[in-house]
C-alpha cells in the first residue's frame, strides 16, 4: 500500500501501521481515512499529505 508524507512536518502515514491513537486501524489505506483526520504530529489536514515512494 502507498505511504503518504505530511508536507509540513515530514510525518509518514504507513497504512500497514495505521494511526491507532487517531482511530485509524492498521491496514487502512490513506484513501479510506476520513477527510477530517489530521496529522498526529502537527495537526495538518489530510490534504497536506503527498504520496511517497
Amino acid at each position: 500500500m502507498q505511504k503518504y508524507e505530511c508536507v509540513l512536518c515530514g510525518y509518514i502515514y504507513d497504512p500497514t501501521e495505521g494511526d491507532p491513537d487517531g482511530g485509524i486501524n492498521p491496514g487502512t489505506a490513506f484513501e479510506d481515512i476520513p477527510e477530517d483526520w489530521v496529522c498526529p504530529l502537527c495537526g495538518a489536514a489530510k490534504s497536506d499529505f503527498i504520496p511517497v515512494e
